[in-house]
């Protein structure tokens, strides 16, 4: 029997990256390219802000074609989901048949996706759904997955986390009643390194700013210089 081929939706984060290393390991499931929303005028990853060469090069570490939607900013719903159809619409002509998502717990979102995929007779994976979240950041850290902390909400956290390596200082230093994985947008992170990638894609840290009200740390490749301080 044919394996199913299915896309993920790629934020660029640790989330994704363990959805795509567990996809690997399902029998009868085929990734076959991940797809991620990309703002335009900033060419970054919405909402983790990570610049699109580090986005490319994730996916070339991989071994996977990358699907770019891109959108405008601001981004009215309407202008976002004619996107998402033209996205969908080329992956149906590549025969894929799912869309796979790194979603732990949010059910609203989880509904929304379905209710968008089944319009265009599509299936939504998630492989990551109700998992415990402390057992899953402690089994990704097991595995080697490394990333950085992007963006974070200052009013939820500490703004020195800002551009933290995930690790377990990181989450000895959340406050009580934060999710582990940040599940409830407050943070997002870059996975640079894991059993999902060839090899790994070192950065350096770049500033950080804060912007509509998250603080954001731009990621620079490894052989970029940092921007030079005030």
């Amino acid at each position: 029997m044919s394996s199913k081929k299915v896309w993920l939706a790629w934020s660029s984060g640790k989330d994704s990256a363990w959805a795509l290393h567990l996809l690997r390991g399902t029998d009868g499931i085929e990734v076959t390219a991940l797809h991620t929303t990309v703002t335009e005028p900033y060419a970054r990853v919405s909402m983790h802000a990570v610049r699109v060469n580090l986005l490319e090069a994730q996916a070339d570490s991989a071994g996977l074609p990358l699907r770019k939607v891109l959108i405008p900013a601001p981004c009215t719903n309407e202008v976002y989901e004619a996107a998402m159809a033209q996205a969908l619409s080329e992956a149906r002509g590549q025969g894929v048949s799912a869309i796979a998502f790194g979603d732990i717990f949010l059910a609203d979102l989880r509904d929304y996706r379905e209710r968008q995929l089944a319009r265009v007779n599509m299936e939504a994976l998630f492989p990551l759904w109700h998992r415990d979240s402390h057992a899953l950041a402690a089994e990704m850290m097991r595995a080697g997955l490394r990333a950085y902390v992007t963006c974070l909400d200052p009013r939820k956290l500490p703004v020195d986390l800002i551009g933290a390596a995930f690790d377990e200082a990181f989450l000895a230093r959340l406050p009580a009643g934060i999710d582990p994985l940040g599940e409830n947008g407050e943070f997002h992170t870059f996975a640079w390194d894991g059993p999902m990638f060839r090899n790994p894609i070192p950065v350096t840290l770049g500033e950080s700013v804060l912007r509509e009200g998250f603080l954001f740390q731009d990621l620079l490749p490894a052989d970029t210089p940092a921007p030079a301080g005030p």
